[in-house]
């Protein structure tokens, strides 16, 4: 942890500087494809009681950011790095030497340091048999967000497949969001910074008729993308495509595969990282609020309508940029089940607070060294940490 300070200062001070607001919902969340449900032993989650061991020693690269099994091929998945690149990498097989699956580096905007890159990817619903996943990175000249479908052939994607589906001008280097993931409803639902810079001088987070700050969601079903007819703004008021508003940079969201409830991680301005529970047509805050405090004004703002994080810490302790996990569904830690897991990119902490309980307090399952960029789940939905240093672990008891 001591010799990350400098790294993340200097490399990654970007790549998740946001926050602000929400939690409890208006409305029932999309329902995802539900699983066998592992029981909660009852028993709290022992404090430090954790441990993030080394694993798939193999991957080891720079400015690692996402690692999604592969559907139909659960004993794979797909490794993303921010310069780019995609492997197919085994989860099981410590001899099999990642692969290249797709590299995209000459359509990313090239500038070092900062949070712009390959930052999300989504499978299809129906990869298995068609092949389609989708990809959202940053792009120059002029700077904006992309996202794209592309078509993969056996166990490598072709680059000429590419589709552009949505482009967004982003006005600034930072706060670019990029997590994507699909709902049970078919839907794909995106993660979108408010454009950078501090302090969200755009307006953009409140703004319903921008599509930076919010939570997007597309029916990408067809060879353009539409918006669903009960988006909160498709007969008007705002964007169609957005589904809930306020964010600052939301880093990792993630469906609860048991209750359907979507989690997001948003990064906060300089004091507050939160954690929120988001649904459909939610104002989660930003930039009248930074997690459950005022902003802008810096005293009695005006809440009304306003969701507050489920939970929230500050940037002591070496805290500085929330990452978003999984709500644990894995076997063989029966005691985190309907836990959600998250961490701190700056400090290495890993943490976890019981989703059935509104007023349950979150419990720190591990200090690491790890410059956490990301979470992975295996086939057996076992939780991996991603560092942007070059490390992958799992979340393992001590």
């Amino acid at each position: 942890m001591h010799t990350r300070a400098a790294f993340v200062a200097v490399v990654f001070v970007a790549l998740i500087l946001a926050a602000c607001g929400g939690s409890r919902s208006k409305s029932t969340p999309t329902a995802t494809t539900a699983t066998t449900t592992v029981t909660n032993t009852g028993t709290l989650p022992p404090a430090n009681g954790y441990v993030a061991a080394d694993a798939l020693p193999r991957l080891k690269f720079d400015e690692m950011l996402g690692l999604q099994v592969i559907p139909g091929d659960e004993d794979h998945a797909l490794l993303l790095t921010k310069e780019g690149r995609i492997r197919r990498v085994s989860m099981t097989d410590d001899g099999e030497a990642p692969a290249e699956f797709l590299d995209i580096r000459e359509r990313i905007i090239k500038n070092p340091g900062q949070e712009e890159g390959l930052l999300g990817i989504a499978f299809a619903p129906d990869y298995a048999s068609s092949g389609k996943f989708y990809l959202y990175f940053s792009a120059g000249d002029p700077r904006r967000q992309v996202i794209s479908r592309f078509v993969a052939h056996g166990v490598t994607a072709d680059a000429a497949s590419e589709q552009v589906l949505l482009e967004i001008a982003d006005p600034f280097s930072n706060h670019n969001g990029g997590a994507m993931t699909f709902g049970g409803d078919g839907f794909l639902y995106m993660g979108e910074g408010d454009g950078g810079s501090g302090g969200d001088p755009n307006g953009n987070g409140q703004n319903t008729n921008a599509l930076l700050g919010k939570i997007l969601r597309l029916d990408v079903s067809g060879d353009a993308y539409t918006s669903p007819p009960d988006n909160p703004f498709a007969s008007g008021g705002g964007r169609a495509e957005i589904y809930a508003y306020g964010m600052r940079n939301p880093w990792r969201i993630n469906f609860d595969r048991t209750t359907g409830k979507l989690w997001v991680a948003d990064v906060g301005q300089g004091d507050w990282e939160e954690i929120d529970v988001v649904t459909k047509g939610g104002d989660y805050g930003w930039n009248t609020m930074e997690g459950s405090h005022c902003y802008k004004p810096n005293s009695g703002c005006n809440m009304d309508g306003l969701i507050l994080p489920r939970t929230e810490y500050d940037h002591s302790g070496g805290n500085c940029s929330v990452t978003g996990g999984y709500v644990y569904r894995g076997a063989a830690m029966p005691e985190l089940a309907g836990y959600y897991v998250y961490g701190d990119f700056c400090s290495g902490k890993i943490w976890a607070i019981d989703t059935t309980s509104d007023s349950s307090a979150p419990i720190m399952l591990t200090d690491t060294d790890l410059a956490i960029s990301s979470f992975a789940e295996d086939k057996n939905h076992e939780l991996y940490v991603i560092s942007f240093g070059g490390k992958m672990a799992k979340l393992d008891r001590k």
